[in-house]
């Protein structure tokens, strides 16, 4: 088990079902998972979403732009929400964020609705992703990024060590799971001047597609989840860690 936290700094989570171009799809679809999941999720909104798509032909990769409506079924209070689009179930978590096992709970309903509306043998992606916001309240002038993060930028011995801001990102393959986590930690604007604020985003993927049987949809969702644990784990230190209050 991994550590759990009384105010963790997790602003969105979401877990992505994405399904293989033969998948028969139509606009009664979301019609019927809302039947399936409108006790816990009674609220409906359309929205419209830019999606983007990888197309092969003769003259190379084409790069296709579509605009799509997706229908959004929420919580009373609104901060979980499932996303039906085109052939695409995606559930979302807003802060504050409860546990793991309430977040999965979600994430296995919204998937079970998915299977009892239409046959679907494997996944074309699966990912789940987590977006913290990490705010340093007034750390002072002796702020040095060594003393709350383990990933960061490294400048070397001759260059400047003041930094007004900065990106950095890495790809983590994970092959037990054919996976892939995109790890980034970028600059942020604080809600006061005299904090530092940051984005640790860890987006953890299928790196194939079509290689995971729906049937193992969700024991793959969770060691993807563990993965996370220990990425989140391994990017902070104690010294932050102790901000967030870990529960014993």
């Amino acid at each position: 088990m991994g550590r759990k936290y009384n105010n963790p700094p997790v602003i969105e989570a979401v877990c992505e079902f994405r399904l293989p171009p033969e998948i028969k799809w139509d606009l009664t679809v979301p019609g019927f998972i809302y039947e399936k999941v409108k006790d816990e999720f009674p609220h409906k909104e359309q929205r419209l979403f830019q999606e983007v798509e990888l197309k092969q032909s003769p003259q190379g990769v084409e790069q296709l732009v579509h605009s799509r409506e997706r229908a959004l079924f929420l919580t009373n209070d609104r901060r979980i929400f499932i996303q039906v689009g085109f052939r695409l179930l995606a559930i979302n978590c807003l802060k504050p964020y409860p546990t793991w096992d309430k977040f999965k709970s979600y994430i296995e309903a919204a998937f079970k609705s998915l299977l009892d509306t239409i046959e679907i043998l494997n996944l074309q992606r699966i990912g789940l992703r987590y977006i913290n916001r990490i705010e340093i309240i007034n750390p002072g002038h002796s702020f040095k990024l060594a003393d709350y993060f383990d990933f960061r930028p490294f400048l070397g011995t001759k260059l400047p060590k003041d930094i007004s801001g900065f990106a950095i990102r890495c790809v983590l393959p994970f092959p037990k799971t054919q996976a892939e986590c995109n790890l980034q930690l970028t600059t942020a604007v604080p809600e006061k001047p005299s904090n530092c604020a940051f984005i640790l985003d860890l987006d953890y993927y299928l790196s194939q597609v079509q290689i995971i049987a729906s049937n193992d949809a969700l024991a793959w969702i969770e060691e993807a989840h563990t993965n996370l644990e220990e990425i989140f784990e391994g990017c902070i230190t104690d010294h932050l860690r102790q901000t967030y209050e870990e529960i014993q």
